[in-house]
């Protein structure tokens, strides 16, 4: 290369400046006021008191953590019915979904999701040199027959939300088993089920009976969520032997602190706090579901612990003149322009205060009286 063709500073990849960094639901209100944060699917009851205890007792700071999990790894696997071996353990769902697309796309590769997937899929596709290619849904609903028409000789992983954030939608498991044989062996079938816990459905199946059966499945799950341990970072994986060992070869070494395999580790164990959250989900998510339908309001069926909430095209009714309403009363939701949905705003399930302020909030924006009853 001539000193004239060279470049002046370091140039990244193509693929990298056409991601659009990720932007996390926002955490600040209006000042002065009460601040309910339901931007970001947190749980309302918080940690387990076991896993505050067993990350409050965590010394020797100065020592490297288990570089392996075992204790989580262990923990899972006697909670699940599991092998240890076949489990993975990151920092969150989203380390190891990078890891995924590294280890198993790049250059000239495609990676299929639908469209209204979660937006790290289409980050880590392109972090690993590989082409993003979206799948169209139905109604908010990942649809089967698009994404096995979206691949191609090319396409080396699909990745499946389920439940879907931000829609709060869901494939019954017959649809994904219709899915994972209709792919050619060699794609990887990517099953993200970081709400699986709050799914009540019969004909629902988070992937483990996938994974155990099949050779290129594999099952995300985290501790950010249900748990209430999104500070620590920590997600795990499922996975066959031969794809776990080809994420054990490129993770970080010490990818969770030793806090983090504590505290993940007792909230697992912590049966009673897991099924707390899943009562107050199944009470106050029908009942925000009623109470802003009833608003006149489109809200979008929800299996998970948010809700995906249309408002009207109409100036001074719409989701960005309602956030801007939402956020003065101290109540932070999240804008999904992001996920070319302008029209909606995605709301967490909070605590019976905060869904109850949601609701009155709502009510006085749109001019109308809320019920508030019940719950």
């Amino acid at each position: 290369m001539s000193s004239a063709a060279r470049p002046t500073r370091p140039v990244p990849r193509a693929n990298v400046l056409e991601i659009e960094a990720y932007v996390p639901g926002k955490s600040h209100a209006a000042p002065g006021v009460k601040v309910h944060k339901l931007s970001s699917n947190e749980s309302p009851l918080g940690a387990s008191p076991k896993a505050l205890a067993a990350f409050q007792s965590t010394d020797a700071l100065e020592i490297y953590p288990d570089g392996s999990s075992t204790k989580l790894r262990e923990a899972i696997g006697a909670t699940y019915g599991l092998d240890p071996a076949r489990i993975v353990c990151g920092t969150g769902s989203d380390e190891l979904i990078n890891l995924i697309a590294h280890a198993y796309a790049g250059p000239g590769d495609e990676v299929v999701y639908s469209q209204y997937g979660f937006l790290i899929y289409r980050i880590a596709a392109l972090a690993a040199g590989a082409t993003p290619v979206v799948a169209p849904e139905k109604d908010y609903r990942t649809d089967v027959d698009a994404l096995l028409a979206a691949a191609t000789d090319k396409t080396r992983m699909v990745f499946l939300a389920n439940p879907n954030n931000p829609t709060g939608t869901y494939l019954a498991f017959d649809e994904v088993k219709r899915l994972q044989r209709a792919l050619p062996p060699h794609v990887l079938l990517v099953l993200d089920a970081a709400y699986a816990e709050y799914v009540r459905r019969n004909d629902y199946e988070s992937g483990i009976e996938l994974v155990a059966t099949c050779t290129n499945v594999v099952m995300l799950r985290t501790f950010s969520k249900i748990h209430g341990l999104a500070a620590l970072r920590v997600g795990w994986l499922y996975g066959p032997a031969e794809v776990v060992d080809a994420l054990n070869r490129i993770r970080g070494a010490f990818n969770i602190s030793a806090p983090g395999i504590a505290a993940a580790t007792a909230a697992i164990g912590d049966v009673a706090h897991t099924e707390a959250a899943v009562t107050h989900n199944e009470t106050w998510l029908p009942w925000l579901t009623r109470e802003l339908t009833a608003l006149g309001l489109e809200v979008t069926p929800s299996v998970a612990n948010f809700l995906l909430v249309h408002f009207p095209d109409v100036p001074g009714r719409t989701a960005g003149d309602a956030d801007a309403f939402l956020m003065q009363r101290g109540l932070i939701v999240r804008r999904v322009d992001a996920y070319g949905i302008p029209g909606a705003l995605r709301l967490s399930v909070g605590t019976e205060e905060a869904n109850r302020l949601l609701v009155a909030t709502l009510a006085e924006f749109l001019g109308k009286t809320s019920s508030g009853h019940g719950a």
